[in-house]
């Protein structure tokens, strides 16, 4: 199929969206995060139109798309990053639509994995970590959670004096999203989370990202360029089409779907 015709076809799947019971009842009787009617973009260009989403306490959401569906900027809208034009973020049934991203990090306990390298190269392991509570009162507390990430993860903990640069894409990778649970956050927005790495740490990534969902309860709403991998771990997948929610349903019953694998899984 030509991009011509994947385009075409893409837009016509995108023309039977989910209504929200069924988005109700894949995320539980009691989501965590609600999107409601959003309308949102940057400056005067909307790109998401009328996006709802919910995803449950200690789950897993992944969208999945073409380029230029808006699945980066759901997350960014979630975060604060966009104008929001209409609509509602609720996390835990309270408004956080218009708070600032400190704010939504602070107050909401929302963080974000970017998708670029953003470890501070020249910076050592422990102090990439301290970072990651900047907003907290006083620097002892950013030390004491460092303390409990080095526990938790003894990878990082064997290299905290040295600087990020040394580190392989994999553990690069660890100490981003190590970073963004300085905070304890009960919502982590995780962009590309395999983007740039070698199998044996996409591997890994995937690994932490369950090891923090099923064992540490955190929700976890997630881009992921390898849409089948991203599919196969989460509870819950969403097609979006033109900044359009097109498809819904259980991450491995969008796996088995013929039309999103062919559309959207290369295959």
């Amino acid at each position: 199929m030509s991009v011509t015709d994947v385009a075409r076809e893409a837009e016509q799947f995108a023309a039977d969206a989910p209504p929200v019971e069924t988005l109700n009842a894949l995320a539980g009787d009691t989501p965590l995060l609600t999107i409601d009617r959003l309308r949102a973009g940057y400056g005067p260009m909307e790109i998401l139109h009328d996006f709802s989403l919910r995803v449950g306490r200690a789950q897993s959401l992944c969208l999945i798309g073409p380029n230029g569906a808006g699945k980066s900027t759901v997350l960014h809208t979630v975060f604060g990053f966009t104008s929001i034009y209409a609509g509602a973020v609720r996390l835990a049934g309270h408004d956080v639509t218009q708070l600032k991203p400190s704010d939504k990090l602070r107050r909401a306990g929302i963080a974000y994995v970017l998708q670029d390298n953003s470890v501070f190269a020249d910076m050592t392991v422990e102090e990439n970590l301290w970072m990651g509570g900047y907003l907290m009162n006083t620097p002892r507390g950013a030390k004491s959670a460092a303390e409990r990430i080095f526990t938790k993860y003894p990878r990082l903990a064997e290299r905290r004096h040295m600087p990020a640069r040394v580190l392989s894409g994999g553990e690069r990778r660890l100490l981003e999203i190590s970073r963004a649970l300085v905070m304890d956050p009960e919502l982590l927005l995780i962009d590309e989370p395999s983007i740039g790495l070698e199998p044996r740490f996409i591997e890994m990534v995937f690994e932490i990202l369950d090891e923090l969902q099923h064992r540490d309860g955190k929700t976890i709403l997630m881009v992921e360029q390898n849409a089948k991998k991203g599919l196969e771990f989460a509870d819950i997948g969403y097609v979006l089409v033109s900044g359009q929610l097109a498809r819904a349903g259980k991450g491995t019953e969008l796996v088995a779907d013929p039309d999103v694998g062919r559309l959207f899984l290369g295959g």
